[in-house]
């Protein structure tokens, strides 16, 4: 079975492993061990609650409890660029017009903006190529989301989610190819191992602080402009489903998109319900009421603890609030009969629920 959880100090050497699976593009998630140590630290001090919201640094692992293996990784920074810099390119448009020659246009720009500095972020959300079927993906990225509709008050009001760029099958960035390497002198995977270990004063030093057209990039460049890496494409389609958007930021090395949204309009915040764990059968309502799919619809169900943050898909639906799990399920929920746990659809809903 499978449940995702708050990391602990135990599981350094399993994320080595998950970290050594990634590949380039993901400057949160690298096989440095002294820095997956430094961050495991941190994300251990934030789910304790010894250190202050903003520099909390909350990681959640997929584990398979029948082999004890890892099986993927999530996080959410509770606020970005207060450290340390944080830059995106924000799109812009310029326009020329001549009334006496009778010429308008209109182009696109990028211009080197600190402007998402403070919002708390989604990242390094990575599973492992074993367990890519079922929902294990869903799971995986959804629990973000119902960690942040039991305790928003940790969170700002912006989120947002930072995407890996389109790669090349060489691994190489069109983007960074056709703008960053005339800059920075050095390639892609470089540049992409030196932020990752937070060393950015190279960005400002280095980069025109003028706006850049599209137009005079290398059509390669300019055809991934907010354009995902391969493997990101359903990570991209969750986030757009919770109530992620993208309003013309990217990635300042491969173009990838910055989705966004306001915390208080997340699904989760909207739909998430608290139910009481039953141990009585809890009625089903009848099908001529719900319609059979609403009867077998997969649930999203955490406990409230933040410390021991768990959680679990189960084909158990709350009713009249409350729900019945199962023993194994409440065993990796570490939660008892009278408990409080928080619930939400797997799924977005379609049509409103009777």
């Amino acid at each position: 079975m499978l449940v995702v959880r708050a990391i602990n100090a135990n599981d350094l050497n399993a994320l080595y492993g998950l970290a050594s699976q990634v590949g380039t593009g993901m400057t949160t998630l690298k096989p440095d061990m002294k820095m997956l140590g430094d961050r495991l630290a941190i994300a251990c001090a934030s789910f304790a609650e010894t250190i202050p919201p903003e520099k909390r640094d909350y990681m959640f692992v997929m584990e398979d409890t029948d082999t004890g293996r890892l099986a993927g990784v999530c996080a959410i920074k509770g606020a970005v660029g207060l450290d340390e810099p944080f830059y995106n390119y924000r799109i812009g448009t310029l326009v020329h017009s001549s009334r006496e020659l009778d010429v308008f246009t209109r182009m696109e720009t990028l211009y080197l903006s600190n402007d998402l500095t403070g919002s708390t972020e989604l990242c390094s959300l990575f599973l492992h190529p074993d367990y890519r079927s079922g929902n294990n993906g869903k799971l995986l990225s959804k629990s973000r989301f119902l960690f942040i509709a039991q305790f928003p008050q940790l969170f700002t009001e912006k989120l947002i989610a930072e995407m890996r760029g389109y790669q090349a099958p060489d691994g190489s960035s069109p983007f960074y190819e056709g703008l960053g390497r005339h800059f920075f002198k050095m390639d892609f995977h470089h540049v992409d191992d030196l932020t990752s270990l937070g060393k950015k004063s190279f960005i400002a030093e280095l980069m025109p602080r003028q706006p850049m057209y599209v137009a005079y990039l290398p059509d390669e460049a300019q055809e991934v402009i907010g354009k995902v890496h391969l493997s990101t494409a359903p990570a991209r389609r969750l986030l757009e489903q919770e109530g992620l958007h993208f309003e013309g930021y990217v990635d300042i090395f491969d173009a990838g998109p910055v989705l966004q949204a306001r915390v208080s309009e997340l699904r989760a915040m909207r739909d998430s319900m608290p139910a009481v764990l039953d141990a009585a059968t809890v009625p089903v309502p009848a099908p001529e009421a719900c319609g059979d799919a609403a009867q077998a619809e997969p649930y999203l169900v955490s406990n409230t603890d933040l410390k021991d943050f768990r959680m679990i898909v189960t084909s158990a639906n709350p009713h009249g609030g409350k729900i019945t799990l199962d023993d194994d399920e409440l065993h990796l929920l570490r939660c008892h009969h009278g408990d409080t746990v928080r619930t939400l659809s797997l799924n977005p809903r379609k049509h409103p629920h009777v």
